[in-house]
């Protein structure tokens, strides 16, 4: 046996290795940091799924007789100035964010990701559209490409989803087109390309998967970026209709 067969890996190969995902997990228990916000996100997670089981009352209902109740044994954090059980307004609360900062999210990256791959891969006239595009929306702040466009749509949830979804393609484009032009010149791309691979067995199989670890913070700053713009979208009466609940 040769002693560069028996050679360790250098640090730089370490690096590149992927850790399984027990690994993964050990790093996670040992960053305090990381471990709380994992077990908040899944509490949210856990209350917007069995909302109906954990809301003790309708969240719509009005209670005129039980109008701006202290918080007490019937009603946990109170009742607001209709009679509305303020727990269950929160907790279905919970559950519509969530799904709102999900579905934006969601709708971002299915329109995105391929934009993205589209430019960085074939690069020229389709980088050049992408870009100019990508531009035309970025010209725009944020909450005020989303307040114009749900303007534009009217009123109710799905407006507002589609509204903030709409304004995160951009980030998702530009994430995309760089990670693709990062990684279309490595040499796995191109043993695949090489041996005959076609266009989206390339981009999808090959270069997305590389891309991922890019795309999933963006997601994770993309969540919470689409619940404050639909919060403000609801201040402006343009998101989630009364009586409806929401967080914000």
């Amino acid at each position: 046996m040769s002693a560069a067969a028996t050679a360790l890996p250098t640090a730089e190969e370490r690096e590149r290795t992927p850790l399984a995902p027990l690994s993964r997990l050990r790093l996670l228990t040992r960053n305090k940091l990381a471990l709380t916000g994992a077990v908040a996100a899944v509490i949210l997670v856990l209350i917007a799924l069995c909302a109906p089981l954990i809301a003790p009352y309708d969240p719509a209902r009005p209670d005129f007789t039980a109008a701006l109740r202290p918080p007490g044994w019937a009603h946990w954090l109170g009742t607001d100035d209709l009679g509305r059980d303020q727990l269950s307004r929160v907790v279905y609360g919970v559950r519509a964010s969530l799904q709102i900062g999900l579905l934006a999210v969601a709708l971002a990256f299915a329109a995105g990701v391929p934009l993205g791959l589209i430019a960085g891969y074939y690069g020229r006239f389709a980088d050049s559209v992408v870009s100019r595009l990508t531009d035309t929306l970025l010209a725009f702040p944020f909450l005020v490409l989303a307040v114009g466009l749900a303007t534009i749509l009217g009123p109710s949830l799905l407006n507002a989803t589609i509204a903030v979804g709409v304004s995160q393609i951009p980030a998702v484009i530009r994430i995309t087109r760089a990670e693709t032009l990062r990684l279309k010149h490595l040499d796995y791309v191109a043993a695949a390309v090489a041996n005959g691979g076609g266009d989206g067995t390339v981009l999808f199989r090959h270069i997305l998967p590389g891309a991922l670890s890019a795309l999933t913070v963006q997601a994770t700053v993309g969540i919470p970026t689409a619940i404050i713009g639909e919060a403000l979208l609801s201040f402006l009466g343009l998101g989630v209709q009364p009586p409806s609940p929401r967080s914000g």
